[in-house]
């Protein structure tokens, strides 16, 4: 009967968690996803390619990120900068859309019928949370990213490209390797929510503080530039904290070579590596993701106060 009641209080708990839920964080998130990953794909191809640079033979070497760049260009073209762009555009836009729905629906629920905002900690806590539920829900997507970006054309024969596209790695990993295989980097990745979190506790105080700062109502909605700022600000901030699971996780998820977990990995690569084997890609990473933030959260702001501004005219 207790089993029952905490059962029964768990779900009434999450039931009362999606009331909260509003399909324009959704839709917003989507928009902003999809446009900075989209925009800035070929950034996160050479932050994949880097990452898992660990001296086997047929990865191709590069002396940098522009010498990546060019040599990805002359070999495929336009093309080969764009592998992998499917799944990660798909992915990006759907992690974007529930994160954003999930983490506004725990913050409006902790929020109702409190005067005062949250502490800190709360949205730490809060978008540790939508971190891990959006992960749940897209990590084999990341995974068909990653095999799809560290196919190496030119370096290997063509015919021993294993996957033609999102939906064939898809139903390979499946058949080969099974749910296991699907979710392989789960464990770093849900470390990897630790990011998202620093990332969006240090946005929310950033644009309460600096709406404080020059005497504006701390919900006040920031102009662009403004918006820009705060994001880059956050985002930096996030990534050096945080981009070694990063490193971690495209090895495991890596299809040329096998690892006993995530243990394994960590052993291996500072055996061989040292602690600049965890931080591989960093820079073309930050030169990305930087400016795929700032883009994600500026298209995301004024979408969203586009479609509560047309809710409010409906209501």
């Amino acid at each position: 009967m207790a089993g029952q009641g905490q059962s029964a209080s768990g779900s009434s708990a999450w039931s009362m968690v999606f009331r909260h839920v509003q399909y324009e964080n959704l839709v917003a998130g989507v928009s902003g996803g999809v446009l900075s990953n989209f925009a800035l794909h070929p950034l996160d191809l050479v932050k994949i390619r880097f990452a898992v640079s660990d001296g086997l033979e047929l990865r191709p070497k590069y002396k940098g990120i522009l010498h990546c760049l060019t040599t990805i260009w002359k070999l495929d073209g336009l093309r080969g900068l764009y592998q992998g762009v499917t799944p990660n555009v798909w992915g990006a836009g759907l992690s974007w859309g529930l994160y954003f729905l999930f983490y506004n629906a725990i913050k409006s629920y902790k929020t109702e019928g409190r005067a005062d905002r949250l502490e800190a900690t709360e949205y730490l806590i809060s978008a540790a949370e939508a971190g891990a539920m959006t992960l749940c829900i897209t990590n084999p997507i990341w995974v068909t990213k990653t095999r799809l970006m560290l196919q190496y054309d030119g370096v290997v024969n063509s015919s021993q490209r294993q996957y033609k596209g999102m939906f064939d790695t898809l139903l390979k990993i499946y058949k080969y390797e099974g749910v296991r295989g699907l979710y392989k980097g789960f464990i770093p990745g849900l470390f990897g929510t630790s990011h998202g979190a620093l990332q969006f506790m240090a946005y929310e105080l950033l644009k309460v503080k600096y709406n404080q700062h020059i005497n504006r109502l701390p919900e006040a909605q920031l102009s662009t530039v403004e918006y820009i700022c705060v994001a880059a600000l956050s985002k930096i901030f996030a990534v050096t904290a945080t981009y070694p699971y990063q490193v971690v996780r495209a090895r495991l998820q890596d299809q040329h070579m096998s690892y006993n977990g995530v243990m394994d990995v960590i052993a291996k690569t500072w055996r061989k590596e040292g602690i600049g084997g965890f931080y591989k890609g960093i820079a073309p990473n930050v030169i990305r993701v930087t400016p795929a933030c700032c883009i994600t959260l500026v298209v995301y702001e004024n979408v969203l106060h586009f479609l509560l501004d047309l809710r409010e005219k409906r209501n």
